[in-house]
C-alpha cells in the first residue's frame, strides 16, 4: 500500500512531496533496508549531491549498517561532494567494521574504496595531496581480509590482477606487479586463470622469455576439468607464434608425454566412473534381496507359540504318512531291482556315446581364448581385432547371468589351425586401452562349450548313476519300443532318474521294513510275505 502511494507521487514529480512521503515513512519503518535503498535511489537521480543526500546516507548507515550496498554508495556520494579525504577515510573504517552478510559485499566495498583513490590520484582534485601508498595499502588490507575466505575465487583473482595493473601503469613498478602475481599464485596455483593472467601481463610488456619461464613453472601442474591440457596446448602456440624452432622441439619434448600421461588418468578416470555406475545399479538389487530374506526371519520369528507348535504338529503328520506309504511300496521296488538294473546299463551305455561324440566335435574345432578383455568391448570390436588374421567363423563374449555385464573373457571360433596360429600370435596387444591375452582353448583342462561336457563331469555324473537307483528323473526304455530313448545331455540328467509307478520315498534295498521275517524252508517265497500288523506285534511281545 505504501509503495502504491508513493509511485503515485513519484507520476506527479513534485520531489518535495515524494521526500516528505519518504521521511514519514522511515519513522514509522526505520530499519527496513528497502524502505533506505529506495529513497537513496530516488535522491541520486534527482539531487545527484549536496548535503541533504549526504545526512541521508549517513542515517541509512547507522539504522542499516549491514547492507553493504549502503556503504559503497555512501562513498560514491562522499566523493561525488567532493569530501576530504580524512572524511571519506573515515566512512571506509566504519564500513569495514561491519557485519555483512556475504563476502562479495567487502569486495565491492575495497574495490570502491581503490577506484575512488585512483580517480583522486589521477585527476589531481581535493584539497589534501594523495600518493600511491593508500591505494597500495587498501589492496594489502584487501587481500589480508580476504584471501582466507575468498580461495581460488574469481573475485580474489580480479582484486589482484586489478591490483597488479595499477603497480604497472599508476605506479610504472614491473617489480611490484610480478610481486602481487607471484603472491597470488602461492594463494591460488591451482587456478589456470592466475597463471594465464601473469602469462598475459609479460606477453603484453614483450617479455617472451619471462613467460617461457612461467609456462615451464605450470605446465606440469594438475588443474581442474580440462586445464592441464590446455595449458600444455598454450605454451605450443606460444612457441610457435613467439619461439624459435630450438624452443618448439624442446616444448614438444616437454610437453607430449604429459599429454600422453593426461589422457591415460581420464581414461582411468571413466573407467571407474562406470564401475561405480553399475554398482551403484547392482547394490538396490542386493539389497531388496537381503530385505526380502530379513522380512521373512522376521515374519517366523513374529510367529505366535501356538502356531509355532501346529505347524511342528503337522510337520511330524507329513513324515508319520511318508514312512507309512513307503513301507508299503518296499515290496514294490524290490520287485522292479532287476529292471532299473538292466535300464542302468543301457543308459549307461548311451552317454557314453554321447560324451564321446560331443567331446570329439569340441576338440576338432579351432579355438582362441580371449581374456583381459575390455568389458565395454563387443563382438564387432573383436571381429575388426582378428580381420587381419581372417577365418573367424564364430565370437561368444560370455556375459554375467544376473547383471548382463560383461566378464572380460571371450572365446573366438577360427576355420582352421593356420588362422587360429595367426591370432594366437596377436596375444599382448592393445584392443580398447587393455592388453589381450589370446590362447588356445584346451578343452582337457575343464573347459566346456556348446553343452560338451569335460572329462571330470563326465567321470562323476557316472559315479552318480551308477550309485543311485532312485532320483527325479530318467530315461523310460520299454521293450519293443519303436521310439529311440532320449539321451540326456547335460549333467542335470545324468544325475537324475525318475521312479517308476506311484514311489514317494525311496527305501534302501538292504533295510527291510519293521515286522519283516525271514523266509523258512518248505514256505513261501520272500516276495510273498507280509508285514506283521499291530495287533500282532502286541501279542509276540506279550508272551514272550
Amino acid at each position: 500500500m505504501l509503495q502504491s502511494y508513493l509511485d503515485f507521487e513519484k507520476s506527479f514529480g513534485d520531489p518535495a512531496r515524494v521526500q516528505s512521503l519518504y521521511e514519514r515513512a522511515i519513522t514509522d519503518f526505520p530499519v527496513s533496508s528497502d524502505l533506505w535503498l529506495d529513497y537513496t535511489r530516488y535522491l541520486d537521480k534527482t539531487l545527484k549531491a549536496g548535503n541533504i543526500v549526504k545526512d541521508v546516507y549517513s542515517r541509512a548507515t547507522r539504522k542499516c549498517p549491514w547492507v553493504g550496498e549502503l556503504w559503497v554508495r555512501y562513498l560514491l556520494c562522499l566523493e561525488h561532494g567532493l569530501a576530504s579525504e580524512k572524511e571519506i577515510s573515515a566512512a571506509f573504517e566504519k564500513s569495514v567494521q561491519c557485519t555483512f552478510s556475504t563476502l562479495e559485499e567487502y569486495l565491492d566495498l575495497f574495490l570502491t574504496r581503490v577506484d575512488g583513490l585512483r580517480r583522486r590520484l589521477s585527476s589531481a582534485r581535493g584539497d589534501d595531496v594523495l600518493n600511491y601508498s593508500l591505494i597500495r595499502e587498501s589492496f594489502q588490507q584487501a587481500t589480508d581480509y580476504l584471501s582466507p575466505h575468498l580461495k581460488n575465487t574469481d573475485g580474489l583473482l580480479r582484486l589482484h590482477a586489478y591490483w597488479a595493473c595499477l603497480e604497472l601503469k599508476l605506479n610504472n613498478n614491473l617489480t611490484a606487479a610480478r610481486g602481487v602475481w607471484g603472491s597470488l599464485l602461492k594463494t591460488c596455483g591451482s587456478m589456470l586463470e592466475a597463471w594465464q593472467g601473469f602469462i598475459a601481463m609479460e606477453i603484453a610488456l614483450g617479455h617472451i622469455n619471462e613467460a617461457r619461464a612461467i609456462y615451464k613453472r605450470c605446465y606440469s601442474k594438475r588443474f581442474s576439468g580440462t586445464g592441464s591440457e590446455d595449458i600444455c596446448h598454450a605454451w605450443l602456440r606460444f612457441e610457435r607464434e613467439f619461439g624459435t624452432l630450438d624452443d618448439l622441439d624442446h616444448a614438444v619434448q616437454k610437453v607430449m608425454p604429459r599429454l600422453e600421461e593426461l589422457q591415460l588418468f581420464r581414461l582411468e578416470q571413466e573407467s571407474k566412473s562406470l564401475t561405480e555406475v553399475t554398482n551403484q545399479r547392482e547394490r538396490p538389487l542386493k539389497k531388496t534381496a537381503s530385505e526380502k530374506r530379513k522380512l521373512g526371519s522376521i515374519a517366523i520369528d513374529e510367529q505366535s507359540p501356538a502356531k509355532r507348535q501346529k505347524s511342528t504338529q503337522n510337520q511330524k503328520k507329513l513324515h508319520e504318512k511318508e514312512n507309512t506309504r513307503g513301507l508299503k511300496l518296499a515290496e514294490a521296488n524290490d520287485g522292479e531291482e532287476k529292471k532299473g538294473k538292466v535300464e542302468e546299463q543301457v543308459n549307461e551305455q548311451l552317454v557314453k556315446d554321447t560324451y564321446s561324440s560331443k567331446t570329439r566335435l569340441y576338440t576338432d574345432q579351432c579355438t582362441a581364448f580371449a581374456s583381459n578383455l575390455n568389458i565395454r568391448a563387443i563382438d564387432e570390436d573383436l571381429k575388426q581385432f582378428f580381420s587381419d588374421v581372417g577365418g573367424v567363423t564364430a565370437i561368444r563374449i560370455l556375459h554375467d547371468k544376473f547383471t548382463g555385464k560383461s566378464r572380460g573373457l571371450a572365446y573366438v571360433d577360427f576355420k582352421d589351425e593356420e588362422h587360429l596360429a595367426a591370432a594366437l600370435a596377436k596375444n599382448k596387444q592393445m584392443l580398447l586401452g587393455k592388453k589381450l591375452s589370446i590362447t588356445r582353448s584346451n578343452p582337457k583342462r575343464g573347459k566346456r562349450e556348446s553343452g560338451a561336457l569335460t572329462t571330470s563331469e563326465h567321470d562323476s555324473n557316472q559315479s552318480g548313476i551308477e550309485g543311485s537307483s532312485a532320483s527325479k528323473e530318467s530315461v523310460e526304455i520299454s521293450k519293443g519300443s519303436s521310439v529311440a530313448p532320449q539321451v540326456p545331455h547335460s549333467r542335470k540328467h545324468f544325475e537324475s532318474i525318475q521312479l517308476k509307478g506311484k514311489n514317494t520315498f525311496a527305501v534302501p534295498r538292504n533295510v527291510k521294513p519293521l515286522g519283516w521275517t525271514t523266509s523258512k524252508p518248505g514256505t513261501k517265497k520272500e516276495e510273498d510275505e507280509k508285514p506283521k500288523s499291530n495287533d500282532e506285534f502286541r501279542k509276540m511281545f506279550m508272551t514272550s
